[in-house]
């Protein structure tokens, strides 16, 4: 199983880049960030600096979209980045949550998400693509190679992520949801004629190591009002009782009531007190380091490739150090 760190990209962009090297030293093989221009700085930027400072960390967004930048051009950057450091950077891309609402827009279509995947990796890879009609090529790359991962929740997105995707990301991780939404993906793989085993998993929530298992809850309870964002669209698009989306990801956000995005994805968000423990501990990875053990090994078990570890908290050298020394080894 590989390891991902994921940061947003908080001023200053330093601080971002001495933790992404941390975490390289410490095992793990994946640098994400969250995407999304208003709230936080660009990540692009930055990912120059982390590939710059370290020497085997992939890097990438988590993830970005197809509305807040034209497609040839977020190709061309990660083209970009590739011929300077030699194809370390990975394409995760979704709807669009904080960086489409924040500016006033609706999230992506799916119809131009799986549009976007197909023009991005073939334009980064130095394929032609069309693009709003037209023929497009970048002619000076060279060897180049973009996996484009989907993140996704619902069952129309997820058959998506299997027909299309180089890899799917699960932004929680209960062990139920992981398996049904895994199953799903590979389904819909095998019905496009793909190979599902040739898709990465990746599952991405906070961690946090310690005994205080009231303070680790309270420090990564945002999470369970960030995935909630996505709930609530399943529920507006599906029905609250749908058959097609699990009770065990619909029932916690009845007690939702607006979200403010100026806190997202921070600890102590204000937005994210409708959310129980009981959702906490199943989309978190909390407590000793033995607890993280024995969830990751049932990930694994379920198919997943990758635990990316969300590190929005007070103790994010302390949890990077804690996974280098005591979790990651147990799975190399």
């Amino acid at each position: 199983m590989d390891f991902g760190l994921v940061l947003q990209t908080d001023p200053p962009a330093s601080q971002v880049v001495s933790l992404m090297k941390r975490a390289e030293r410490n095992g793990f093989r994946y640098g994400w960030t969250f995407d999304s221009a208003v709230l936080w700085q660009e990540p692009f930027v930055i990912y120059s600096q982390i590939l710059a400072n370290t020497q085997k960390l992939h890097v990438g967004p988590m993830v970005t979209n197809p509305g807040t930048r034209t497609w040839e051009v977020t190709a061309s950057t990660f083209a970009t980045l590739n011929d300077m450091y030699g194809n370390r950077t990975v394409c995760g891309i979704g709807r669009g949550d904080s960086a489409m609402r924040v500016a006033g827009r609706a999230p992506n279509t799916l119809a131009r998400l799986g549009e976007a995947i197909d023009v991005i990796r073939d334009l980064a890879e130095g394929r032609e693509a069309l693009v709003d009609g037209n023929p497009i090529r970048i002619p000076w790359i060279r060897e180049g190679k973009l996996p484009v991962w989907m993140a996704a929740y619902g069952p129309k997105a997820l058959a998506l992520a299997g027909q299309k995707a180089d890899g799917f990301i699960l932004q929680l991780a209960d062990l139920y949801l992981t398996e049904w939404m895994v199953k799903s993906v590979r389904e819909a793989a095998v019905a496009a004629g793909r190979d599902p085993d040739t898709i990465a998993i990746c599952v991405a929530a906070p961690a946090y190591v310690g005994e205080d298992l009231a303070h680790a809850r309270d420090q990564c309870r945002w999470f369970g009002g960030m995935v909630g964002n996505h709930v609530a669209d399943l529920v507006s698009r599906y029905g609250e009782h749908s058959s097609m989306v699990p009770e065990e990801l619909t029932e916690y956000i009845k007690s939702r009531h607006g979200y403010d995005y100026s806190h997202h994805g921070r600890a102590g968000n204000p937005s994210t007190d409708f959310v129980p423990d009981e959702i906490v501990d199943r989309f978190c990875l909390l407590g000793p380091v033995e607890a993280h053990i024995e969830k990751l090994r049932a990930l694994r078990d379920l198919g997943v490739d990758q635990f990316a570890l969300y590190n929005m908290h007070d103790a994010r050298e302390a949890t990077i150090d804690a996974y280098g020394s005591d979790i990651i080894p147990m799975f190399s």
